[in-house]
C-alpha cells in the first residue's frame, strides 16, 4: 500500500470515528415535540408540580436520571431528574415519566427543559410550552 493510500485510509477512519462520536449529539436535535395541551392531564399536573417544587407522590420522584442510553442531549451526570406521571388504573408507578433538565440556572423548576416519555424512557418528546 502506498503512503498516500495509507494517509487516505487514516483520514477515512478518523472521519468515521468523529461521525460515530457526533451522532448522538445530532440525534438529539431531532427529538419530536409535544405541546402542553396534547399531554395527558396527569402529565400536565406533574409538570405543574415540578415547577412548584413539589410535594411529589412517589419517593423516587426527583431522583437523578442518568441518561445512560443517551436519548436526551448529552449533559453531565446529575443534570436530569425524573418524575412519575400517574397512569389511571395502574397500581405501580407505571411507565410514564417527565424528565427535567437543570437548565442554565441549575433549577428544574424554571429551566424550561422538560421531556415526556410514555414508554419508560424508550422514547422522549420535548415538551413545548
Amino acid at each position: 500500500m502506498s503512503l498516500s493510500a495509507l494517509h487516505a485510509l487514516k483520514r477515512c477512519a478518523l472521519a468515521l470515528v468523529m461521525l460515530a462520536l457526533a451522532a448522538p449529539l445530532f440525534a438529539r436535535v431531532w427529538l419530536p415535540e409535544v405541546g402542553l395541551a396534547q399531554l395527558p392531564i396527569e402529565a400536565r399536573h406533574t409538570l405543574a408540580t415540578i415547577k412548584s417544587g413539589g410535594p411529589f407522590a412517589h419517593a423516587r420522584d426527583g431522583i437523578v436520571f442518568g441518561n445512560r442510553e443517551k436519548r436526551l442531549p448529552i449533559q453531565p451526570y446529575g443534570y436530569y431528574f425524573e418524575y412519575t406521571v400517574p397512569t389511571p388504573g395502574e397500581a405501580t408507578r407505571g411507565a410514564r415519566r417527565i424528565v427535567a433538565g437543570r437548565g442554565t440556572m441549575g433549577d428544574v423548576r424554571t429551566s424550561g427543559e422538560y421531556w415526556y416519555s410514555d414508554d419508560h424512557y424508550q422514547s422522549f418528546k420535548r415538551i413545548r410550552e
